[in-house]
């Protein structure tokens, strides 16, 4: 290396040039680690969207009410924000890989009970436990494929989980639409039930990757962690500047050449984490915590999830009668995701995560005022209105489009990059709570508000969250796009966010 390179790399910020010499390509380590973990992903996909079209014939042939339609539908995020209250410690103390093992465990136990199904408690058990295991798959598969991620191709890898749910929530609506021709009981049983297959797949599968190097660092198995990075870098030089980095930012020597060494305190998770995130955070933690907070937060307040659970309902209202019609728009909404979310993979990298939220949410707003718009005249005339349906495909697809493109992916990406290493679980933890609670809070009570103000004036409330959100956005959150985990503290340390700019393309 020559002299201007080695004073370049001496005083940089730890990280934020790690890959600077090495070839910026995708590593097939990396790459399939990352693809194996977000299968997680794809079950939890899965397990969301089959539910929207299962409950029609769920509710035919077990003859319950709409009070406990909206329960099962809503019981899954219930459960899942106890699983992410606990799956950040547990995170912290088994790994990232075994907790994706006992999520996927989790998904089997709750689709064979979900299969089995021959009562509606039976049912609630199995959705339950699923929900745990949706807890767990939510925190621990961004975090893994953020923490393996080299910075160059980190957007793209760390949206590949939220890739694999759009894939999951496509199979779902696929499946209605496949499994809802075959007799009734058995339709909605083999819909419920087939992803025991996946979910034991991926526990066997996992026990084949490697751990995250970052989680090895926190527990001072530096040795193991500089075995982890060989593999997922793109050369050796590569590998021991994002090594110096990660211990650096665990507060250990990163002269030290030790396989083990003692753990720091500051490195360790649980109440501690909490303390620092809760109780008296630096500025830039602060930051940090409302920017990530806020993105998930918002994500739920457009009526993300009232629109994978109960799709068939906005149809119906819009004069779409037909069940197997309805089902196969339900596909293409699956469809119009997944298509934007992979273009969205690709741009994050690229555009930055930033300005991907601000079109999204720009995008989405537009597709809520026209969905409102077309509600409420439906719901006020007296007459049918045959120009409804399609429009309210256009604007269901719209909306989904542009969640696919921005709120959907970067969502995950940016709340599992920003936190520093040794409150980094703890941190997406504290985000899954929050997304869970206002997904239960959304869902579980989608039905009875929209039959006290009509549908049409929901979609107004969730259009004027969305707008909210745009201007938080704008303000508050910085490019992260280029940078290093480890420079995370630094950028948010910076303000206003709004005039922040990402590092040079040549260090992205």
């Amino acid at each position: 290396m020559s002299a201007a390179k080695e004073k370049a790399v001496q005083f940089q910020t730890p990280g934020i040039n790690e890959t600077e010499e090495s070839p910026k390509k995708l590593n097939k380590h990396a790459c399939a680690s990352v693809v194996v973990a977000s299968i997680i992903s794809m079950i939890y996909g899965y397990t969301i969207a089959v539910m929207s079209g299962a409950l029609l014939f769920i509710k035919e042939d077990l003859k319950i009410s709409d009070p406990q339609v909206q329960l099962l539908a809503g019981i899954l995020n219930a459960c899942a924000l106890l699983g992410s209250l606990a799956s950040g410690r547990i995170s912290d103390v088994m790994g990232r890989r075994y907790t994706i093992i006992v999520a996927s465990l989790l998904f089997l136990a709750g689709s064979i009970l979900m299969g089995y199904g021959p009562s509606y408690p039976i049912l609630m058990i199995g959705r339950c436990v699923s929900g745990f295991g949706a807890g767990f798959a939510l925190l621990t598969a961004p975090v893994y494929c953020a923490e393996i991620s080299p910075p160059s191709s980190r957007g793209l890898l760390t949206s590949v989980p939220e890739l694999s749910i759009n894939v999951g929530l496509l199979l779902g609506h696929a499946s209605n639409y496949c499994f809802g021709k075959l007799s009734l009981r058995l339709g909605w049983k083999l819909m419920v039930g087939v992803t025991a297959i996946p979910s034991l797949g991926l526990a066997i599968l996992m026990l084949k990757m490697v751990e995250s190097l970052r989680w090895l660092v926190m527990q001072g198995r530096v040795g193991e962690a500089r075995k982890v990075l060989l593999l997922v870098s793109n050369s050796d030089l590569e590998a021991t500047e994002r090594l110096r980095g990660i211990k650096i930012a665990a507060g250990i020597d990163e002269n030290c050449d030790q396989d083990t060494v003692p753990v720091p305190k500051k490195t360790g998770g649980g109440a501690g984490a909490l303390k620092a995130l809760l109780y008296r955070p630096s500025h830039s933690v602060r930051r940090i915590l409302i920017a990530a907070v806020g993105v998930h937060l918002f994500l739920q307040l457009s009526g993300f999830h009232a629109f994978l659970v109960y799709t068939p309902r906005i149809f119906g209202k819009a004069g779409m009668s037909d069940k197997s019609k309805v089902l196969l728009a339900t596909v293409g909404m699956g469809i119009t995701k997944l298509i934007f979310t992979f273009v969205a993979a690709f741009l994050l990298d690229r555009a930055g995560r930033r300005v991907l939220l601000l079109i999204s949410s720009g995008g989405i707003v537009v597709s809520l005022v026209g969905l409102s718009v077309c509600l409420t005249m439906v719901e006020h005339s007296r007459e049918e209105q045959e120009w409804a349906e399609g429009v309210s495909i256009v604007a269901v697809y719209g909306f989904v489009g542009f969640m696919g493109i921005g709120l959907g992916p970067v969502t995950w990406v940016y709340g599992s990059e920003i936190f520093p290493l040794r409150l980094r679980a703890q941190g997406l933890g504290i985000c899954s709570v929050v997304n869970s609670v206002t997904g239960v809070a959304v869902v579980m009570t989608f039905i009875t508000v929209y039959e006290k103000i009509t549908m049409g004036a929901l979609f107004c409330v969730f259009t004027g969250a969305t707008a909210t959100a745009w201007w938080f956005y704008y303000l508050f959150l910085p490019e992260t796009k280029g940078r290093s985990l480890e420079d995370m503290e630094a950028v948010f340390g910076k303000c206003p966010a709004s005039k922040l700019q990402p590092p040079d393309s040549n260090h992205s």
